[in-house]
């Protein structure tokens, strides 16, 4: 539901700019000789000509739409062009488009704060800019006033027909002017020098909102389309929120909308200011009734965010009517193709801006045979997020499983899926000097292959404890990477001629094998230690003596240095073990078993006192003291 945030008290200029039918706009930056000719960019299935998605001016004049299909288009207007999106892996690829838009944020983010809304909308916070301007060189002090500035559509501004830009003008450089309509002026400046860059720099047109806040600019942008722009001053809010239909309001489309209309007979945004902030507040709680008693006076605190990535990243495919999906093997191929698409996305992402997404969420719209309820939402289901592509794949088909039997309530009944889709979220910046847990493994001495021991940033699909799971990796990987002074270990003949005999057969350090005195059995096979099946902990004979070796070389290191504490001396540890304890990532503690958590965040946090005398109990069990 929507929440109120207080306005900011200080004058604000914020402007959304939208792109001009931008799916077109690339197409026919692509093919020049589409321009000025009807176009419309259509999806890539071929069901009736294909559903239009984009639909230019051109092609608008004859009176197609986007809800036609492209055979509808092209009887309405015979010569219109349609180009159709790129196809990857059986459905639509909009990386192009993405990358376009990319662009367009280039230029308007050195403005001020730029958030991107989607592929072809941009949020810009121009306040700074604004006040910059205001105090240089204000709009009075101008030599000349930009065109594009001048062709602005200042709202309440009445004007004879051909003196539009003659009182642009004059609003522009009012010297009486409140300090809020002066910044405004300024920003309408800026955003038209602005859209200017854009065209020149991308051959693209856009249009744009200028108001004192997002809402307004929000609702500003389309209304004067294409290549313009328009200008909300304070003083005609009301008269602009009074005739404005109450579905064409950001979050009131939907049931709250609707709810507005039917009960209480709320056709327009300015009908709200009929009701008190108390009455709406029982109606519809505190936060949503306050939020509509301020929308209704055009009152909104929203922040522009400093963002110009995405705050996620999703692929989604529909299956209508006869296409639908009926069986699991048909929602595995799909949902396969789609978390290719989605590990590629977030994997760029990882490698060009260092980020890294942490949950992964799978969406489905699904539909039951012969059921009294079927219309019953199929569940959204969501998990951490492994990267590699398998790993994701896997855990999509776990949550699809997950959400059917919920959906399906463990009855025997026929089903269809009509919709899925895969997304990662919650994506941070991945913090300074992170790399591989392996860094903290490998001792001065031991000479590792730097494909082997990588300091890879975490989620890099080639990082090393990537290359663990893999089993030729693996085996390779624990020999020259094995932990620091682990040979030097004193062992009896019988366990030693035990050992080589076990290594001669199988290959001690095999991915298969319970490997003692090493950390890194607990990443084989990228699994985690809970999830381990109850043969891969038993012991057998030459293993639990190895536990007794190890044990005792333990006690060996404490009582012949009787100044080093496993939980508190940090020298102690970074010498003989090579870690560095501050710099160890968090995230990559919480991967670690929970024995070898307590131990570590023993390290950092030094007042919490690790009992390091039962056996098995710190990650000292696993390893072997250095010989000095």
């Amino acid at each position: 539901m929507p929440v109120a945030r207080p306005e900011s008290q200080d004058p604000r200029v914020i402007a959304h700019v939208d792109m001009d039918c931008f799916y077109v706009q690339v197409e026919q930056r692509r093919n020049p000789d589409l321009r000025g000719v009807p176009t419309a960019v259509v999806q890539y299935n071929s069901w009736k000509g294909g559903g239009l998605i984009a639909v230019g001016y051109e092609a608008r004049n004859f009176g197609v739409k986007r809800s036609m299909r492209g055979d509808e288009a092209k009887r309405v207007c015979p010569d219109i062009q349609l180009v159709q999106v790129p196809v990857a892996r059986g459905k639509a690829d909009l990386n192009l488009y993405r990358s376009a838009g990319s662009e367009v944020v280039a230029i308007l983010s050195t403005k001020g704060k730029c958030e991107r809304a989607s592929i072809d909308e941009v949020y810009l916070d121009l306040t700074d800019a604004a006040k910059s301007m205001l105090l240089e060189s204000p709009p009075a002090m101008l030599d000349s006033i930009p065109e594009e500035a001048l062709k602005s559509h200042v709202l309440g501004l009445s004007s004879g027909e051909n003196k539009g830009e003659d009182d642009v003008r004059k609003w522009l450089c009012q010297p009486d002017a409140d300090y809020q309509d002066k910044l405004l002026a300024c920003g309408t400046i800026i955003v038209a020098e602005l859209r200017v860059r854009v065209l020149q720099e991308t051959k693209f047109t856009c249009s744009a909102g200028i108001a004192h806040n997002k809402m307004l600019a929000k609702l500003a942008s389309p209304m004067h389309k294409p290549a313009q722009q328009t200008v909300v001053p304070a003083t005609s809010v009301p008269d602009l929120l009074a005739s404005l239909p109450v579905k064409k309001m950001k979050q009131l489309g939907g049931k709250l909308g609707t709810s507005l209309q039917d009960d209480l007979g709320v056709n327009t945004v300015g009908d709200l200011l009929k009701f008190s902030e108390q009455k709406l507040q029982d109606l519809y709680g505190t936060n949503t009734g306050t939020w509509l008693w301020k929308i209704a006076r055009g009152i909104n605190g929203d922040e522009v965010e400093d963002r110009l990535l995405p705050k996620s990243h999703g692929c989604g495919k529909t299956f209508p009517g006869p296409m639908a999906l009926k069986t699991t093997s048909s929602v595995k191929q799909w949902l396969n193709q789609l978390c290719e698409e989605l590990s590629e996305r977030i994997q760029s992402d990882l490698d060009q801006n260092k980020r890294i997404a942490q949950t992964l969420t799978l969406h489905a719209r699904a539909f039951k045979e012969d059921e009294l309820d079927p219309l019953k939402k199929f569940p959204s289901k969501s998990c951490p997020l492994r990267y590699g592509t398998s790993k994701i794949q896997e855990d999509a088909m776990h949550l699809f499983e997950s959400g059917l039997s919920d959906f399906l309530n463990s009855k025997n009944l026929g089903w269809g899926i009509t919709s899925l889709a895969v997304g990662a979220s919650k994506i941070v910046d991945i913090p300074n000097g992170t790399t591989s847990i392996l860094k903290y493994l490998t001792e001065k001495r031991t000479s590792c292959n730097p494909s082997d021991c990588s300091d890879a940033l975490p989620g890099e699909p080639d990082h090393a404890t990537s290359l663990i799971s893999q089993k030729d990796a693996d085996t390779k990987s624990y020999k020259e990477c094995k932990v620091p002074f682990e040979s030097e270990v004193e062992e009896n003949p019988k366990t030693k001629a035990s050992r080589e005999s076990a290594s001669d057969s199988k290959g001690l350090f095999d991915r298969d094998a319970n490997v003692k005195g090493t950390i890194l059995r607990y990443f084989s096979g990228g699994c985690s230690s809970n999830q381990r099946s109850t043969s891969e902990v038993e012991t057998n004979q030459l293993e639990e003596e190895e536990e007794e070796k190890i044990s005792s070389s333990t006690a060996n290191i404490t009582s012949s240095h009787p100044n080093l504490n496993l939980n508190q001396n940090k020298n102690a540890l970074s010498e003989n073990w090579i870690y560095n304890i501050e710099e160890i990532d968090p995230s990559v503690v919480d991967e670690l078993p929970l024995e070898i958590q307590r131990e570590i965040r023993g390290w950092i946090h030094p007042s919490k006192r690790i009992n390091t005398a039962k056996r098995g109990s710190t990650i000292a069990h696993y390893f072997s003291p250095a010989r000095k």
